[in-house]
């Protein structure tokens, strides 16, 4: 005899093992709060190492944290489940007639007849092991099968936090903010010092050309474009022999001082 029941070619994936809802939490607080974290230690121009330690001390306390908070709160959810199925179980010991009652005004509820209804809530009433798992499910709406591990949760909480915050931390680890950095640097430097200049025709153009034709000969500019600070040299002879009006001298890098 050929068996004619229809086959199933799909399968569901599931949906209440407690570990999606936990990772994109996770992910998206750790990626949040230690970007947040770090941009707010890099505004305030510390080192490079002391960013990178502030972002991996922001990772292990987040992680550790959020992986504590789902434990707990899958914990406590998986107790109050099991408290409301040990209340059902003490109500089927002692009433089973009023609870078969109430299955079958479930099913009517749902569409069957009064009749049909009645038929399949004694029919599933006659299994003691599986009437509590029944119930659970029409009346509580849980599956007791198919509770979420506090475990799990916390495992992949901690991983998907740990994984969003190690990104925005990636660039200091890997040295990649010191070369942006000097790259900024480097670019504000060479946009800044032009608009330094003063302009052809100002007053400040013409106090510069008549110091410059004053200077003796041999004396130049720097070839840096910034030059460093300047050093404080001694007196000459000549500026001492005049009472000493002139003071210290000041030497620039790439002039010479004139005794």
């Amino acid at each position: 005899m050929s068996d004619d029941r229809p086959e199933i070619h799909h399968t569901h994936r599931n949906v209440n093992g407690g570990w999606l809802r936990p990772a994109v939490f996770g992910a998206m607080d750790g990626l949040v709060s230690n970007g947040s974290l770090i941009a707010g230690a890099a505004g305030g121009s510390v080192a490079r190492g002391t960013v990178a330690l502030i972002g991996l001390a922001g990772l292990f306390a987040g992680a550790f944290s959020m992986a504590a908070g789902e434990y707990t709160s899958v914990a406590s959810q998986a107790e109050m489940i099991e408290a409301e199925i040990a209340t059902e179980r003490r109500e089927l010991a002692r009433r089973p007639h009023a609870e078969e009652h109430e299955l079958a005004l479930l099913y009517q509820s749902r569409g069957l007849t009064p009749d049909l209804a009645r038929e399949v809530a004694k029919q599933l009433s006659a299994n003691p092991e599986q009437v509590w798992r029944i119930h659970a499910r029409e009346e509580l709406g849980i599956d007791p099968d198919e509770l979420p591990n506090p475990l799990v949760a916390a495992g992949s909480s901690f991983a998907a936090f740990a994984a969003g915050a190690l990104l925005p931390l990636l660039p200091y680890l890997v040295g990649g903010a010191h070369l942006l950095a000097r790259s900024r640097s480097r670019s504000a430097r060479w946009r800044c010092w032009p608009s330094a200049r003063p302009s052809r025709g100002s007053p400040s153009a013409r106090r510069g050309s008549a110091v410059r034709a004053s200077w003796p000969s041999g004396w130049r500019l720097p070839a840096s474009p910034m030059p460093s600070a300047p050093s404080w040299a001694p007196a000459s002879a000549a500026d001492r022999s005049i009472g000493g009006r002139l003071g210290p001298v000041r030497k620039i890098p790439g002039r010479p001082v004139v005794d």
